[in-house]
């Protein structure tokens, strides 16, 4: 049975809490998997324990990895059971249809998360990696455009979202991009407001600008 009343704080990580009422479109960012590990692991492990629907999306490695960190003190039987834990691929869920499309990433958040509450979870929490919009695939171009949307999308219901940027992988300007989109950075076990970030239709403007120049 999993708690049906929304907490007063939600624990991300160990020593790092956030109010359920708040923005919470995060990024974090690291070097490595080892590094991904220390925030993925503890982000997912508080999230089950305290009774949260957990989505998580992996990219440099299988979900079969995150499930076996996850097991060596956890029983996940019951969280797999239950739908509390979901664990893909980005190759079936951002590009499962051999691209990505915003729209319909936006759709499938909508439906888990509209589901899952309802089924007595309290909170929802995703992380992703974000290296899928490395691929060459298309549509992923979008990738930014499709984050600033999440910042309209976050606010409806009581969820964190978080998304994982290994800063062995992205460029400066991807990387900046990532910045003006998420309202908060979780960065050496500390999370921080964002001065670079833009609201959704700054943001969609800017780029617009910056595209006719």
């Amino acid at each position: 049975m999993v708690p049906n009343s929304i907490p007063t704080s939600v624990a991300l990580v160990p020593d790092v809490q956030v109010m359920p009422g708040d923005h919470h479109h995060l990024c974090a960012f690291y070097r490595g998997l080892a590094a991904r590990d220390e925030i993925l692991i503890p982000y997912l492990r508080e999230g089950l324990q305290a009774g949260d629907k957990c989505i998580c999306v992996t990219d440099a490695t299988g979900p079969e990895v995150v499930l076996a960190t996850l097991s060596a003190d956890l029983d996940l039987g019951p969280c797999l059971s239950s739908q509390q834990l979901d664990v893909q691929r980005s190759s079936d869920m951002h590009l499962r249809d051999g691209r990505f499309s915003t729209d319909v990433m936006l759709d499938f958040r909508d439906d888990a998360v509209g589901a899952a509450l309802p089924r007595g979870f309290r909170f929802s929490r995703a992380v992703g990696e974000m290296t899928w919009s490395l691929h060459q695939m298309p549509g992923v171009d979008d990738l930014v455009g499709y984050e600033s949307r999440l910042n309209r999308f976050a606010p409806r219901y009581p969820q964190v979202l978080l998304c994982l940027s290994d800063l062995q992988q992205f460029s400066g300007p991807i990387l900046m991009d990532v910045l003006r989109t998420h309202p908060k950075v979780l960065i050496g076990g500390m999370l921080i407001a964002n001065p670079y970030y833009l609201e959704p239709d700054e943001f969609l403007a800017t780029r617009q600008r910056e595209s006719d120049e």
